[in-house]
């Protein structure tokens, strides 16, 4: 046998557990949660993105809505309208599918709601309930691997998120001096989003991978380090920005149907 040959060891898959759980304690409690809470804001946000109205109450635009880039967008905002009249449908439908391909494609969320909605696996030491298990080899689960495109995107959105949070300091004539509880909202979520974006494993990849030698490379060394730390939390920055989008939303959305009035501070 040459020196370059080299012998692999088989592969039988995922180990089989003939029991249907090994564990005393109860496992399901985090897959069921995690199913209610995702199920949850799918529901919420078709739902916001479909209904087309009550999405800006100035300053404040709703995250799901930004940018508006329709000729069905509110005069005041101050945003390019290069989808004019040819897009007929919520201006949220345009925009949506580039940060939500980034959460699907997400390495923590693919391996949450495996779980939660297919089982794959429930949890560990739990028993398998499918026969045949292809991990992401196979179309359609193969295209998970655009994520590190959607990465991109994700930034782009995220810098756009930053700018709507800023300009949520400005009153109803435009000047700067004001904050109210929607300002607070708007500027989480653009925190938020900006970490779990940066937290991202594609972004540690990009930082730090293919380097042989950390100390010729001492810049990104030292991004890869920082990103690292972000990368640690990446689970709970990705149900944190999940749940203030959702609420800036639903606060900005109240607002401007009437039925609260923005607290302001000044």
């Amino acid at each position: 046998m040459s020196a370059q040959t080299t012998v692999q060891a088989p592969t039988p898959g995922r180990a089989r557990i003939t029991a249907r759980t090994m564990r005393k304690d109860r496992w399901w409690i985090g897959p069921l949660v995690t199913a209610v809470v995702l199920g949850g804001f799918v529901v919420y946000g078709t739902w916001a993105a479909l209904v087309n109205a009550n999405y800006y109450a100035e300053p404040y635009l709703s995250p799901l809505y930004a940018p508006c880039l329709t000729s069905s967008c509110p005069e005041q905002l101050l945003e390019p309208r290069f989808l004019a009249d040819w897009w007929i449908l919520t201006p949220a439908l345009f925009i949506l599918p580039f940060p939500l391909g980034f959460r699907l494609t997400c390495y923590y969320y693919r391996k949450a709601y495996y779980r939660a909605f297919w089982g794959s696996p429930p949890a560990c030491a739990v028993g398998e309930p499918h026969k045949r298990y292809t991990g992401e080899t196979r179309f359609p689960l193969i295209l998970q691997n655009v994520h590190r495109y959607f990465f991109y995107f994700a930034l782009i959105f995220a810098a756009i998120n930053i700018e709507h949070a800023i300009l949520a300091f400005r009153n109803h004539e435009g000047e700067w001096g004001h904050m109210g509880v929607g300002t607070l909202f708007l500027v989480a979520n653009a925190v938020l989003l900006t970490v779990y974006t940066l937290s991202c494993h594609s972004c540690r990849h990009i930082t730090g991978g293919r380097l042989n030698h950390f100390s010729r490379h001492p810049v990104r060394y030292w991004l890869w380090t920082q990103v690292s730390k972000l990368n640690g939390r990446h689970m709970e920055w990705a149900w944190a920005s999940l749940v203030v989008v959702a609420l800036a939303d639903l606060y900005i959305r109240l607002v401007a149907n009437g039925t609260i009035t923005d607290i302001t501070f000044f």
